[in-house]
């Protein structure tokens, strides 16, 4: 469905411009998205585009940005206020498989910037979103040895890679079988055997 834009103001603009990004995305290969294509979408011109954004890198930036800020934002939301480390992290595995399943064109987008030979802007982006997830992770898995939930002689970076690994591997075999629901079923027991292997059995 096209989104009325022709008379925003350019902040607004740039956002409703990430927004039709990601859900060309959701039905496309992403590297094959054109500026024709994202005009188009939003009932514009090309020239109105980049009247907002000087070149196709720097949309494509901005749509990273979106979803770092948005995908960091939804996990520290769903962890707060949960004392037990181990529940936190459920809770944002949980969170993580949700804000995909909404967005099916974001994990599109990461594998693309993530498998680009180039260094780009959006990589960069990418590649900053995945260090700063593994930092929280790496804070829940060390406040909880400090707790007694998990094994004292866990991997903390290794558990951290692991549980971002594990949420990629929901994420590609649903893209696989073109069925994104499928995570939020399979989601619940993957997380029970990551915990098992980390969970302190003193």
């Amino acid at each position: 469905m096209s989104t009325p834009t022709k008379h925003l103001p350019a902040e607004e603009r740039r956002a409703v411009t990430v927004e039709a990004v990601i859900a060309l995305a959701g039905n496309q290969n992403p590297n094959d998205i054109t500026t024709a294509a994202i005009a188009k979408h939003m009932n514009l011109t090309q020239g109105s585009l980049f009247r907002h954004f000087p070149t196709k890198d720097a949309i494509w930036e901005s749509v990273m940005a979106w979803v770092a800020d948005r995908l960091l934002a939804r996990i520290d939301s769903a962890a707060h206020g949960i004392d037990s480390p181990m529940a936190a992290m459920q809770a944002m595995f949980m969170s993580h498989i949700d804000f995909v399943v909404e967005h099916p064109g974001v994990p599109r987008m990461m594998f693309g910037q993530l498998q680009n030979a180039q260094p780009t802007p959006a990589k960069s982006v990418a590649q900053a979103l995945i260090q700063r997830y593994a930092e929280r992770i790496c804070a829940r898995i060390e406040q909880g040895k400090s707790l007694g939930e998990i094994t004292p002689d866990v991997n903390t970076q290794a558990a951290a890679a692991l549980f971002v690994g594990t949420i990629q591997g929901l994420v590609m075999q649903s893209m696989l079988s073109d069925d994104l629901q499928r995570m939020r079923t399979d989601a619940p027991a993957v997380f029970a055997i990551y915990q098992r292997g980390l969970k302190n059995k003193e």
